[in-house]
């Protein structure tokens, strides 16, 4: 028995090492031009580039979630709001006033939901501060944020942000300022988070 579990634990790690050595550069990911400055250089950043309106990203989420649970340590994760089409920027907006308002929790799935599920747009201003208030934002305390500076300075840094990572489509996802992957390029969902977990792995191997 000890023989044949040995057996077995040398066979998996054989199609482990066999499975990540399959990830090529320029297929199952790619490498950014230029690196682009993570906020923190002692852990291993993913950033997660979406649209509440992308019918791709609404499915994923729950993979997302369920990703994001069991993540690695020594992994930040942070979501940023793609704005690649004029209707993308109120979607954004909310996504940043619900930071400032401390309520991105409540309201991000929500979001999806109404867009998807409800067939709502969410692209007037009135209908997203209706959608806030479902969850007790205060009026003046959305309109206080909707225009703020703050909130204008978020979508400025995300514009650029975009423009350094390259990206043309949503769901994508950024490895450590150097890698860029999608649903495309990983072969799939079910790939999606092996293909980023080995380059989280790569990242860290070499801090």
């Amino acid at each position: 028995m000890k023989w044949l579990m040995a057996v077995l634990a040398s066979v998996s790690l054989c199609v482990s090492t066999a499975q990540a050595a399959d990830y090529v550069e320029g297929q199952h990911y790619e490498a950014l031009p230029f690196a682009v400055k993570t906020r923190d250089p002692a852990v291993v950043e993913v950033v997660e580039l979406f649209w509440y309106g992308c019918p791709h990203c609404f499915r994923l989420e729950p993979a997302v979630d369920s990703w994001k649970a069991a993540m690695p340590a020594g992994v930040s994760f942070e979501q940023v709001p793609a704005v690649l089409g004029r209707s993308w920027e109120p979607h954004a907006r909310a996504f940043w006033t619900a930071k400032a308002l401390g309520v991105q929790d409540q309201v991000h799935q929500p979001i999806f939901n109404a867009i998807h599920l409800e067939r709502e747009r969410l692209v007037r201003e009135d209908d997203v501060r209706e959608l806030f208030a479902r969850f007790g934002v205060d009026e003046s305390a959305f309109n206080a944020q909707w225009r703020s500076f703050g909130v204008e300075s978020r979508l400025k840094q995300t514009e650029s942000r975009i423009n350094a990572y390259g990206i043309t489509g949503v769901p994508a996802f950024i490895v450590n300022g150097k890698y860029r992957v999608t649903e495309t390029t990983a072969g799939g969902q079910a790939a999606l988070f092996d293909v980023i977990n080995y380059l989280i792995q790569q990242e860290q191997a070499q801090m």
